[in-house]
């Protein structure tokens, strides 16, 4: 019964720092940039995306679908980064163990 009282203790001290944790990466970002830096995509740890910056230049009439591309490929590797930042917390948090569920 002892271990089973030390077990949950242990969950719910891991579910505070989990919460904390999810918290931190809210205000965490990481800024990826595309097409030499002529895009710019900000994102948090929440995978939400917090600013697109195009550079005049890259804005032209006649080839719509290349902006397009490359906003999406930034915005695609912004999420992505922000993933990784959040899977990597998270590593350190749970000692690198694979909890179902938690990402």
């Amino acid at each position: 019964m002892k271990q089973m009282k030390n077990l949950m203790k242990q969950a719910q001290q891991l579910q505070n720092k989990m919460a904390k944790m999810q918290e931190e990466m809210a205000s965490k970002t990481i800024e990826t940039s595309v097409g030499g830096g002529m895009i710019k995509v900000v994102a948090n740890g929440k995978q939400e995306i917090v600013s697109i910056h195009i550079e005049k230049e890259v804005v032209n009439p006649e080839d719509v679908e290349m902006l397009q591309d490359l906003i999406l490929a930034a915005v695609n590797d912004a999420l992505t980064q922000s993933q990784k930042m959040v899977s990597d917390e998270m590593s350190k948090l749970t000692g690198g163990l694979s909890i179902p569920g938690l990402m």
